[in-house]
């Protein structure tokens, strides 16, 4: 009988965080013959060639976080691009008189640090009679004095920010209201994205960013856009659609490209919110289930990988714990607890979570997945329906093979199975096992693999309903 070896890691240095008397885990357990190596060592932006992951910095034009109080950790996160959302309300608080200063010092600290930005331009300006709200699903502008405000204000954004700002996105969730037609999403999106290209011809623009996978929206969207020949202004469409199995979204979301590519094959898909709280029934999308800091990172490790493999740009939703004013709105009545970094009503950083750890582990190691194999095959014995994953070669030629339990929403354990896993088309010569939940590397022992033509079976493979890597050592730079 094999001899088997038992690793535990008890209390992880990137989880063992005090907090009001008690302590953070996050208990690893792996069987077998795997040598621990040690930790990966997180890369900043500057490290990582990669400029399609973005982590969402929201809310500020709305004074629900303090960007001073968490930027300095977005470097070290290792996304490229920030999302932000550009403030009407806050940077017109007279007619026709602007107030970019907050706006300049975000965009130009942010650049100061190898950041990148995705700016968003919602909300509305209640200043102007039917000129929207501030807040989640508080309509569009809709009588002629506010339309053309936003006109203006649009065109003086994007002349201001011409050489600085290089990717917009329109509104946020319009598809949350009901009261909004295809026909009055269209023309906001047509007559925004026009003013920027105005300005700057090579802009990129997201257009609809829609909160929910409605295909019939989508379609009625495209066929308006169509109509009018504008399908040229959008570079992406952009969507958020939350399900607490995360992979529960990927039908509707192969349906988005379907019917893309029915109307312009050219336009990409982008996912530009998403992300898991860290404690259940804290209101807004997925409060309805008892998360943990645990389950949270399991789950925007598998939003980022899965929306990776399905060949869409994505995106986690946020980096900080956001205070809402408790009673603004009917979607969030308490401390908005997606952040990668755990906050307070006060909106000052008190810790960084294991997600955010979990998201450092991804942008480390995602220049490796720069090349999607498809032209794989992957075995376990049966059941392979359980399992995601994905095949990836970087640049020099090296595979890294992803793979995790999908079968349910993350637990609040990490309870192993252990599959003999059979690869059918890619060779590994010295390969390691890498944990993104916890960043925790094991070398493979020989006698765990073996290679038989175009098949590399791996036995015993420890796999979890967290994303785990199969690498080359040679890949860890």
């Amino acid at each position: 009988m094999k001899s088997r070896f038992l690793f535990f890691v008890g209390i992880l240095c990137l989880a063992a965080l005090q907090l009001q008397g008690q302590v953070s885990y996050l208990p690893l357990r792996v069987e077998g013959n795997y040598r621990p190596m040690g930790q990966l060592i997180p890369k900043t932006v500057k490290d990582i060639k990669a400029e399609n992951l973005t982590v969402g910095c929201e809310v500020l034009d709305r004074d629900y976080t303090d960007y001073d109080e968490y930027k300095t950790y977005l470097p070290a996160l290792g996304m490229k691009k920030i999302r932000l959302q550009a403030g009407w309300a806050k940077t017109e608080k007279q007619k026709g008189i602007y107030d970019f200063a907050w706006l300049d010092h975000i965009i130009d600290d942010a650049l100061s640090r190898g950041l990148q930005i995705w700016l968003q331009t919602s909300y509305g300006n209640p200043i102007y009679q039917g000129g929207g709200t501030t807040n989640l699903g508080g309509g569009m502008p809709k009588s002629k004095e506010a339309k053309q405000a936003w006109n203006k204000w649009i065109e003086a954004m994007a002349t201001r920010y011409l050489g600085k700002v290089h990717e917009w996105e329109i509104w946020n969730e319009p598809d949350l209201s009901e009261e909004i037609p295809a026909e009055d999403i269209v023309d906001m999106n047509i007559r925004t994205a026009e003013i920027i290209k105005k300005v700057d011809p090579k802009a990129r623009i997201a257009g609809f960013a829609f909160c929910t996978l409605n295909g019939k929206l989508l379609e009625d969207c495209l066929k308006l856009v169509a109509k009018k020949g504008k399908l040229d202004l959008f570079h992406w469409i952009s969507y958020h659609g939350y399900e607490y199995r995360p992979e529960n979204s990927y039908k509707a979301v192969m349906n988005f490209r379907r019917i893309i590519d029915k109307y312009a094959p050219g336009i990409q898909l982008r996912q530009g919110e998403n992300g898991a709280p860290s404690k259940g029934h804290m209101g807004g999308a997925l409060d309805n289930y008892d998360w943990t800091e645990m389950s949270q990172a399991k789950w925007d490790l598998r939003r980022l990988l899965g929306d990776h493999g399905h060949g869409v740009e994505t995106s986690i939703f946020s980096i900080i714990d956001m205070a809402y004013p408790t009673g603004l709105n009917k979607y969030v009545a308490k401390l908005n607890v997606k952040g990668l970094i755990q906050s307070n009503g006060e909106k000052k950083v008190l810790r960084v979570k294991p997600a955010y750890k979990a998201v450092q582990h991804f942008a480390t190691l995602f220049d490796n997945f720069s090349q999607r194999i498809t032209s794989y095959k992957m075995t376990c014995g049966g059941g392979e329906e359980a399992f995601a994953h994905n095949l990836y070669q970087n640049a020099e030629g090296a595979y890294s093979f992803l793979i995790w339990n999908q079968t349910e929403a993350p637990r609040n354990d990490n309870m192993m199975q252990y599959k003999d896993v059979t690869i059918t088309g890619c060779n590994f010569t010295q390969p390691v096992w890498v944990d993104l939940l916890t960043g925790w590397i094991f070398e493979i022992p020989v006698s765990a693999y073996s290679k038989q033509g175009n098949d590399f079976t791996l036995y015993g493979l420890p796999v979890y309903d967290s994303p785990i890597v199969v690498m080359d050592k040679s890949a860890l730079k």
